[in-house]
This record gives C-alpha cells, sequence and structure tokens, in this order.
C-alpha cells in the first residue's frame, strides 16, 4: 500500500490554508483556484506547469499559479512537502502597489534556501498560538516580496490555448456541472469530436471530460469552502452523488471532500 498522509493546519489569517504531505500518490493534471507556495522537506518530485516540466528536492520552494494547469509525481518513494494556499484576492491586495493594477504570474520551482526558510517560519507564525496576526502577516508580505523580486515569470512561455480550445475551455469553466455531450461541445467550436480531443490534449494536457471532472472538484472546493456538507457540494457541483465526488476529489487533491470541509470549520 502506498505511503499517504495529509495534515492540515490552523491558519491564523483569512485566505490562506496550510496543509503538510508525506506521499507516494502521483496527482493527475489539475489546477487550484488559489496560489500555492510550498517547499519540499524529504523526497523529490516531478510536475508538468505552465512553464514545461520541472523537477523539485529537498529546500526547493514549489509555486503554483490559479488556474494553472500541473500534475506531480514522486521520484524514488515518497516525498515530504508543506503548502500554503492563498486567494488570489489576497496576493494581488497586498502586492497591489507592486502590480500597479497588473497581473502576477510565479514560477513554478525556486531553488532558494532562503525563501524557503521564510515560508517555514510563515507557516509556524500561522499555527503559533503566541504569534500575532501581524506577525503572520508580516511574513507573508516578505515572502511575497521576495517571490516577486526573483520568481515571477517573465519571457517566453509555452504557448496559450488556440482560440477554438479556448472557447471549449470558457464552455466547460461557465457550467462545470453540466453534462455538455461531447459533440455539442465540438459543434459549439466549429470542430469534429476528433478535432477537440487532440487539440484540448495538446493545449490543456488533458481531455475534455477529465478537465470538466477537475473542474467540477474545484466547484466542490469551493462548496466546501463556503460550509456545505459533502452530499451538498457533489450535488451543487454535478456530481452523480457524494462517493463520485470523494473518488474524483482524492485523485485530485488527495484528501477526502469530508476530511477537507471538517478541516475549514
Amino acid at each position: 500500500m502506498k505511503t499517504h498522509q495529509i495534515i492540515p493546519h490552523r491558519s491564523r489569517l483569512p485566505g490562506v490554508e496550510a496543509w503538510s504531505l508525506f506521499s507516494e500518490h502521483a496527482f493527475p493534471r489539475h489546477a487550484h483556484d488559489q496560489f500555492g507556495i510550498g517547499v519540499i522537506t524529504a523526497g523529490a518530485q516531478k510536475s508538468w506547469s505552465g512553464a514545461g516540466t520541472v523537477e523539485s528536492a529537498v529546500g526547493d520552494v514549489i509555486m503554483v499559479n490559479p488556474g494553472e494547469m500541473h500534475d506531480g509525481s514522486p521520484i524514488g518513494g515518497a516525498r515530504e512537502w508543506h503548502i500554503l494556499y492563498l486567494e488570489p484576492s489576497l496576493v494581488l491586495r497586498e502586492l497591489a502597489d507592486e502590480l500597479g493594477g497588473g497581473d502576477v504570474e510565479f514560477r513554478p520551482v525556486a531553488r532558494d534556501r532562503s525563501l524557503a526558510a521564510e515560508v517555514i517560519k510563515l507557516l509556524g507564525s500561522l499555527e503559533s498560538v503566541g504569534a500575532s496576526c501581524d506577525d503572520a502577516q508580516e511574513q507573508l508580505l516578505a515572502c511575497l516580496v521576495r517571490i516577486m523580486q526573483r520568481y515571477r515569470m517573465s519571457g517566453p512561455r509555452l504557448p496559450r490555448t488556440s482560440p477554438a480550445i479556448a472557447r471549449a475551455v470558457e464552455w466547460i469553466d461557465a457550467e462545470p456541472d453540466a453534462a455538455t455531450p461531447l459533440c455539442e461541445l465540438a459543434a459549439a467550436c466549429g470542430m469534429s469530436r476528433f478535432q477537440l480531443i487532440r487539440g484540448f490534449m495538446r493545449d490543456m494536457g488533458t481531455t475534455p471530460h477529465a478537465y470538466r471532472i477537475q473542474q467540477r472538484v474545484r466547484l466542490a472546493r469551493r462548496c466546501l469552502a463556503q460550509g456545505h456538507c459533502a452530499a451538498e457540494a457533489a450535488a451543487l457541483s454535478g456530481f452523480a452523488d457524494q462517493s463520485h465526488l470523494t473518488r474524483a476529489f482524492v485523485r485530485q487533491l488527495g484528501i477526502t471532500p469530508a476530511r477537507y470541509h471538517a478541516a475549514l470549520a
């Protein structure tokens, strides 16, 4: 049986989730609604990201952007990492002066021991009973400033989606809970079913059906964060029942909906 442990941590800051994982689980391609900033503390992993395929090992800082497709597989056994998920509104608010109304995109991996130490310190500030919210906010801002100075994405990126595939993505994103037939989706984008699947796999790294399931999981996560129970989240996000949601949720996020809901309570 493969090793898989996931531990939620208490967070003193609104809009910030903190998790620790020690796992051999291979996460399929998926995306989060939040920014992710974490540190690998044991083992190593290989990931597909918006900047291509990258590897990360002990001491590396791993980052992900909202909506960015990525995956993660262990290299040579279980790896351990501690990660913060930050609501985009929080990040953009903290960086408003720096961005000047612009956008932000983080690199997937930073080999920076000082930044890693700052992220670990921030995790401690979030949990520490003796630390104030001001301490945690200061540590968060210090991490974001360092990332913006050194690890903001710039220069060439992987090609964005083609116009036809972008339409398909927008269609699915608008109603992830809908059961739109493949033929209808392809026709709406002016493509054959074969062209749609081929183009979707090229641009998104997955099939339209798998992408829809991923978007349903993201919708279910938001429902859980709003206080809905797992059964309600399943119904609201288009899953046939709670067991279907649980299987997809665990595969994508490594934790059951019920446990995720309890961790946020």
